[in-house]
């Protein structure tokens, strides 16, 4: 196939991420958004997504013409060869995705495209989607696609171009194998499908995960009153190839921008075709008793009452790595302490600016002075590295609630500090004596 005409309407993390990829692999892509001021930076080469390796290759695309920005997308699809809709589908009513973006493009595009565009559906949206979108398009000349996108934030550039695998479903097999030759210099299996395989593929990997999560966090809950380690248990667990390493760290819960929207999309989902997904509607469950158990362990650290206790946060972002707040488990927790009265200072070093009920510092050393404990919610390897003696020095108290099991307990101990992790034992400060 030679370079495609494509056209990515959306700029967020999948649609800049998309096309900014697509154009390094040899495509003339432009992309869409109708926020003016954003296209005008996009244009200019300024990319406020913090997402590793993405601003250079916008850079790049600029540089050699493959990528531009417009606004408005009627004009821009006149002579693509593919037009990607990489909208949002947030949670609606009842939990289902809501699709009033993708409809809202379909409708907009549908006189401008050319006979024999293809219309790919890049953002998450749920089964039955390509139907709906040919229904509003009411041209028999235009071929709708599934492709979505397993890209996490943080690593979005790497999983693009190095993917475990690429899906592309549709009715029509030739438009969906058009798809998948636009991927033809990644070397990643590819599924070739029917529309609505490709539109669940999305869904039951991601809910698969919130479960192995949530499964995680009940295993940790239960190390914690047998005794036993949960590094250990994940340690002998992680050994079989069934399960695998990944998705077996315990934290104060999954959130993010994907995980919490799918999970409740795939239950109304099952929900429209009177199926009981009790093993998933579980696991959202259970995440939501974990951030109870993390409260409960913060409060337990200052003597049980968490009104005007003095509380400083390491963390706000969902994970390391992004700035993004959408759904934080992190930033769950906070709302929660700041509900019960404390006295919330937090750090984070992605994240700035003024937050409800909490003072957001720039240091991570402000969140220690005066504190009660101090508590870490996000995984960024910098907290591994403060200085806990002096941290020790600033706080009040001498709690420590390492709610990811990110630092070395003998350090914290070492600075006259207590430890206390997730599913493993909690180690107490050491005495001195004269």
């Amino acid at each position: 196939m030679s370079s495609a005409r494509i056209v990515v309407v959306g700029t967020g993390y999948v649609g800049l991420t998309t096309g900014a990829c697509l154009a390094s692999l040899g495509h003339q892509v432009t992309c869409v958004d109708v926020d003016k001021a954003k296209i005008a930076r996009l244009a200019a080469g300024r990319v406020d997504i913090m997402e590793p390796g993405l601003a250079e290759l916008v850079t790049r695309g600029l540089t050699s013409r493959r990528l531009s920005f417009v606004v408005g997308a009627r004009d821009a699809v006149a002579d693509a060869d593919g037009v990607f809709l990489c909208v949002p589908t947030p949670m609606g009513a009842g939990g289902a995705a809501d699709l009033r973006a993708v409809e809202a493009v379909a409708a907009e595009i549908r006189d401008g495209l050319p006979s024999g565009c293809t219309l790919i559906t890049k953002s998450t949206v749920p089964v039955g989607t390509s139907a709906r979108i040919r229904d509003l398009l009411r041209r028999d000349d235009l071929p709708v696609v599934s492709n979505p996108e397993f890209l996490r934030e943080g690593t979005a550039v790497a999983d693009f171009l190095g993917p475990d695998r690429i899906v592309v479903g549709s009715d029509d097999l030739d438009a969906a194998r058009w798809v998948a030759e636009l991927y033809r210099d990644l070397a990643a299996p590819t599924v070739v499908t029917d529309a609505a395989s490709a539109e669940l593929v999305k869904y039951a990997a991601n809910c698969f995960l919130a479960i192995k999560l949530s499964y995680v966090n009940s295993i940790a809950e239960l190390c914690e009153r047998l005794g036993a380690d949960i590094d250990a248990v994940t340690d002998g667990m992680g050994h079989d190839r069934r399960i695998g390493r990944s998705f077996l760290r315990p934290g104060p819960g999954w959130g993010g921008s994907c995980l919490p929207k799918d999970t409740s999309a795939l239950l109304n989902i099952a929900e429209s075709v009177r199926f009981d997904f009790g093993l998933l509607s579980a696991a959202v469950d259970e995440n939501l008793f974990q951030r109870d158990r993390i409260i409960s362990k913060i409060a337990g650290a200052v003597g049980g009452n968490l009104s005007a206790a003095r509380i400083g946060l390491l963390g706000l972002a969902f994970k390391a790595g992004t700035n993004d707040l959408r759904d934080s488990p992190a930033l769950a927790v906070a709302s929660v302490l700041c509900a019960h009265g404390a006295e919330v200072t937090a750090y984070d070093p992605a994240v700035g600016g003024e937050l409800p009920g909490m003072t957001v510092v720039d240091d991570a050393y402000r969140v220690a002075k005066d504190a009660d404990v101090v508590v870490v919610l996000t995984e960024w390897q910098e907290f591994r590295r403060l200085d806990w003696a002096h941290i020790g020095e600033l706080m009040a108290g001498d709690a420590v609630v390492d709610t990811r099991n990110l630092l070395d307990p003998g350090a914290i101990l070492d600075a006259g500090l207590s430890w206390q992790g997730i599913g493993r034992p909690r180690r107490q400060r050491r005495l001195t004596t004269a």
